[in-house]
């Protein structure tokens, strides 16, 4: 298992997701994937954001988890490591940002492994896949479109590429990582054809950012304390 370096560590923390042990966690990833505890979820949830409904409280986890697929993707790129835990291994707790309430999450920095390059495609494509199940879940709690869900994602991988291709050091193997990822091959087993791809057009990430890409509302602007994420395509 490779030893995260101060910088892993630091951009880890910057996306919410911590190292440590959290002091009062409240569930796991492994518990959403239980139907039976859905409810206590959307409950806990419509708590923890006080938010005007259930589509924007749940939105709004999906915002959370968004962020640490997308340090995945990271990691994957800028390290060639990917986190290797068990769904029981990723903790979710409440912690204060920006004068809100929310949920960060809490991983063992021992969970992450080193991809050989013959196996990047296959965990990309594992990746992708756990996340259809998570958003499966996620949609049995409420109505929700899987689009809003999706693009709560996409976006934040959407910076992490326009970034990744302006480092020299790294442009060559995200662009290889941003081929993949529009090619229909890694969503084969929930998915017809790329999301991303779907989402970005086809365009450069530099060339989508600070524009309005999103399809959908994610409903921050149904949380207290949040404003609209400001790419809204909802007027």
């Amino acid at each position: 298992m490779p030893a995260l370096s101060y910088d892993q560590v630091r951009q880890l923390n910057s996306y919410s997701i911590f190292t440590e042990e959290p002091q009062r966690p409240l569930f796991t990833l492994a518990n959403l994937h239980k139907d039976f505890y859905l409810t206590d979820f959307l409950n806990l949830m419509m708590g923890i954001t006080n938010a005007a409904t259930e589509a924007a409280a749940i939105s709004h986890f999906g915002r959370r988890y968004g962020m640490f697929v997308a340090m995945q993707f990271y990691m994957l790129t800028t390290y060639d490591e990917v986190w290797d835990g068990k769904p029981e291994d990723l903790r979710f707790a409440m912690v204060p940002e920006f004068g809100i309430h929310t949920l960060g999450m809490y991983i063992n920095p021992n969970d992450f492994r080193y991809v050989e390059d013959d196996e990047r495609e296959r965990v990309m494509s594992d990746i992708l896949y756990k996340t259809s199940v998570v958003i499966g879940q996620l949609r049995k709690t409420t109505s929700i479109s899987p689009l809003i869900l999706w693009e709560n994602i996409f976006g934040y991988m959407l910076w992490h590429f326009h970034t990744l291709l302006a480092n020299p050091a790294l442009a060559d193997r995200a662009f290889e990582d941003l081929d993949m990822l529009e090619e229909k091959n890694v969503w084969r087993y929930f998915s017809d054809k790329s999301l991303f791809l779907n989402y970005t057009g086809g365009k450069s990430p530099s060339a989508l950012i600070n524009q309005p890409v999103r399809k959908s509302c994610c409903f921050s602007k149904d949380i207290p304390g949040l404003m609209a994420c400001g790419f809204c395509p909802i007027k």
